[in-house]
Formats: structure tokens, C-alpha cells, sequence
């Protein structure tokens, strides 16, 4: 039987909202984050999660938390599921970034990710996700879900690592809106099993696929 992993994003906070970059500032939900989290709850709690993982912080675990509750499963904080670290930039929006760090930001758009003071680069950050779900997955059972709530650019760069996209690639993958999730699921024959990404920003359950692309 297939396992399936639902990776889902926090809801909103008032950063959000102010364009303000997050990082691993601990931030909590706003009034819209909390009803998003409720009313998403609701319609995961129907694939019966095994178990549910998320990012320690609080707007990660806050919305993992409205889902343990209604599907009655334990939620387990992991730091590894952090959002990315973003460093300096923290707290200001990209405008005051390039007021602040002009070079540094310059640099950043041509792909060198090193010039802002204390920033994670996206590949560490996926790399750190893809190796930290590999981990979890170790112990899920053939046939289960698990629900990994976490933040929208290490979801995107984790789950990239974790398919083993070229890095060249990985913009190429739409921002994943506030309690919106991805799917990824498991594969192939007994003798060769791998990943595919099934959905992608997604606000609804997902369907059995119908296809002859297997």
C-alpha cells in the first residue's frame, strides 16, 4: 500500500500580511491564520494522519496543533522543519532589504545567497528538510499518512531536495499559499519504490488519479 505525505503550510501571520520577512523569528498567527488552521483542520483530519510533525515554531505548530486536536494524533515539533533562516533580513520587507544590504541583496538575485549577514542559503535549507523527512519517513508504515506542517520557502526547497530536482529548477516551483499544502506519494512496484509530487499548493483533498501515466 502507497504512503502519502501531506506537506502543509503554516497559516497567516500579520508578517505575512506586511511583507515582512519571517525566517525563524518566531511569529504567531494572526485572526485569518487561526481560522485557516481550524477550517483546513477539518478537511485533513478526513485522510486519518498516522502522525503529525512540524516546525517549532509557533505559527507552525499552532496550525499542526488544530489538526492533532480534531484527528486526535499527538503532534511532534522537530527544529529541523524550521523556515529557512534568512538572517539580517529578518523582520524587514524586501524593499528595506535592498535599503540595508544594496550589494548584498544584488548579489542575492544572481544566485549568491552568501552575502547576507548570517542567512541559510535555500540549498541548506532543503537539504535540511529532505534529510529530516527521510528520517520520519523511516518509521511510517506501509499505507499511512503523515502530515508535515512546516513554511513556504523551506517547503519548497525541501520537497525539490527530497525529489532530487536540480537546483536550477527550483524556482521554477509557485510560493505555496498561507494553509495550503503539497502531496507527495509513494510509488512504483514492491521491488522499486520511489516518490512523485501528486499535488502542489493545493486547498482541497486529494483525488484518486484516474491515469495510464503510473
Amino acid at each position: 500500500m502507497s504512503r502519502q505525505v501531506i506537506v502543509w503550510r503554516h497559516g497567516r501571520t500579520e508578517w505575512n500580511v506586511a511583507g515582512r520577512v519571517q525566517g525563524q523569528t518566531d511569529t504567531p498567527l494572526d485572526e485569518v491564520g487561526r481560522e485557516q488552521a481550524e477550517s483546513a483542520a477539518l478537511r485533513l483530519a478526513a485522510l486519518q494522519p498516522h502522525r503529525i510533525v512540524c516546525s517549532d515554531l509557533q505559527r507552525a505548530r499552532h496550525t499542526a496543533e488544530a489538526l492533532g486536536r480534531v484527528a486526535g494524533v499527538e503532534v511532534e515539533p522537530d527544529e529541523r522543519f524550521r523556515e529557512m533562516n534568512f538572517g539580517a533580513r529578518e523582520g524587514l520587507t524586501w524593499e528595506e532589504s535592498f535599503e540595508r544590504f544594496p550589494e548584498a541583496m544584488k548579489a542575492w538575485i544572481s544566485g549568491d545567497e552568501t552575502q547576507v549577514p548570517d542567512t541559510e542559503t535555500h540549498l541548506e535549507a532543503g537539504e535540511r528538510f529532505a534529510a529530516a523527512l527521510h528520517d520520519v519517513l523511516e518509521d511510517l508504515p506501509a499505507g499511512e499518512t503523515l502530515v508535515v506542517v512546516a513554511h513556504g520557502a523551506v517547503i519548497r526547497t525541501g520537497v525539490a531536495s527530497f525529489l532530487k530536482f536540480p537546483q536550477s529548477t527550483w524556482r521554477t516551483f509557485g510560493a505555496l499559499s498561507n494553509c495550503s499544502w503539497s502531496v507527495l506519494t509513494e510509488s512504483g512496484p514492491p521491488s522499486h519504490r520511489y516518490w512523485r509530487l501528486t499535488e502542489w499548493n493545493a486547498g482541497t483533498l486529494p483525488e484518486p488519479v484516474m491515469t495510464d501515466d503510473d
